[in-house]
């Protein structure tokens, strides 16, 4: 390798290590060529814009797991093996690459959903190509009898890519190896989290419970710091922190850039208030919606309706959770500590509810709780970059109640047909 290819490596290299923990838009040129140990103007002899280190980032991201995958699935179609085994095998391949081997990976997954449009396009047909990679297989699966038939493959893909793929967000390598989340996260994808004999469905609608709508602002200056704070919110959750600046969220709240100042003394004061205001919508609606359950519970329709209430919220209910849950990741440290109590007092929450279900038999003791509900709320969480309720109505889209319906399934039962499931834990008790 040539001094000039050494040196294009460990700038990409900076730069994917920068843009996974940074953010794209917070990363500058100076930041990649400090963190590469060349100087500022040196970078320019290798690339000729952050955007193109962005691209050669993104692809390699997604090229090396794509090849990857892709051949464990051709070595599976010429040398059938267990469903189950290739599974965790595609499982812990893909959590390996996103977590541990790296950092284009993961930087491809966190800083994709929040780039413009034509920034995305060189990237959609690779892209496509791993999302059709999984699809064939689970298309296999579901014909071999494997998969159940209730639920379309491009839902339980999504399912299955998504609860990876938020894994960005919360894993840390000194709690378990890769090897362990990947065994925890497919036996609860395939099987789901309760225990097979009692496992049914959940009348999601019979048991959900829409939170009240705050009260309206009344005088002028609270509507305006309303509009503000939601404006806030919109450019967050679209764009992430490093684009919302005073005078993109002034733009985006329709008003002059000077006027915000009258409301909040700096952005962080509004950044602040839009994720405290998220999550305390959400711990405030869950813990509501879990209340009204009076022992002795139905976990089931329990774990369910709070699970219903989480997608309310991050759909329909909060611009402020959704903001939340997508930018909080590339935040600032310090502004993220200021916000690490009441994520804390969400986790417990949940923490309680699945433990009070295991402690009744209702979830199968075999599961780590804290792992449990880590798996679960990411796949929630990541359906924010692939489900779209405005398209209710239209042909092969789903309303926010089916929607909602269909991954509570999933979660409670697993993404395996209910008999070979069943046999599986037979044999596994012998």
């Amino acid at each position: 390798m040539s001094k000039s290819e050494h040196t294009r490596e460990e700038i990409l290299s900076a730069a994917a290590q920068l843009f996974r923990h940074e953010g794209y838009y917070a990363t500058t040129m100076r930041d990649i060529a400090e963190k590469a140990g060349i100087e500022a103007g040196s970078i320019y002899y290798h690339f000729d814009s952050k955007d193109e280190i962005l691209n050669a980032v993104l692809d390699i991201g997604v090229r090396k797991l794509h090849d990857a995958v892709t051949e464990i699935i051709i070595q599976t179609k010429e040398n059938p093996n267990d469903f189950r085994k290739t599974f965790a095998t595609l499982i812990e391949t893909h959590l390996t690459f996103l977590l541990t081997d790296s950092d284009f990976t993961s930087a491809n997954i966190r800083n994709y959903p929040m780039l413009a449009d034509d920034a995305r396009a060189p990237h959609r047909e690779l892209r496509a190509s791993y999302a059709h990679a999984w699809g064939g297989f689970l298309e296999d699966a579901k014909r071999a009898g494997h998969l159940r038939n209730d639920i379309s493959v491009p839902v339980i893909r999504q399912f299955v890519l998504g609860a990876m793929n938020w894994t960005v967000e919360w894993y840390d390598v000194d709690q378990y190896p890769v090897r362990v989340l990947a065994e925890r996260m497919s036996k609860l994808i395939l099987d789901g989290m309760c225990a097979h004999h009692q496992a049914g469905s959940v009348d999601l609608i019979k048991a959900a419970t829409v939170p009240a709508e705050p009260p309206e602002k009344t005088s002028k200056s609270e509507k305006t710091r309303a509009a503000i704070l939601k404006a806030a919110a919109r450019v967050l959750r679209d764009k992430g922190y490093k684009v919302a600046t005073m005078r993109r969220v002034a733009a985006e709240a329709e008003m002059q850039s000077g006027s915000v100042y009258y409301h909040f003394k700096s952005k962080d004061a509004i950044v602040d208030e839009v994720l405290n205001a998220g999550l305390s919508d959400l711990l405030s609606g869950v813990s509501a919606t879990v209340a009204e359950f009076q022992r002795p519970f139905d976990h089931h329709t329990r774990i369910a309706t709070a699970i219903w209430t989480h997608l309310f919220f991050l759909f329909q209910s909060s611009e402020f959770t959704s903001a939340n849950i997508r930018s909080y990741g590339m935040l600032p440290k310090e502004l993220r500590a200021r916000h690490c109590e009441i994520r804390q007092r969400y986790a417990r929450l949940w923490d309680r509810i699945l433990r009070e279900a295991q402690k009744d038999s209702a979830i199968r003791s075999d599961i780590k709780i804290v792992p449990l509900r880590q798996v679960m709320l990411g796949a929630l969480n990541w359906t924010v970059e692939w489900f779209d309720p405005s398209k209710a109505g239209m042909k092969g889209y789903l309303s926010l109640p089916e929607f909602s319906k269909m991954l509570i399934a999933l979660l409670l039962e697993g993404i395996c047909e209910r008999e070979n499931a069943a046999n599986t834990d037979k044999v596994a008790a012998h």
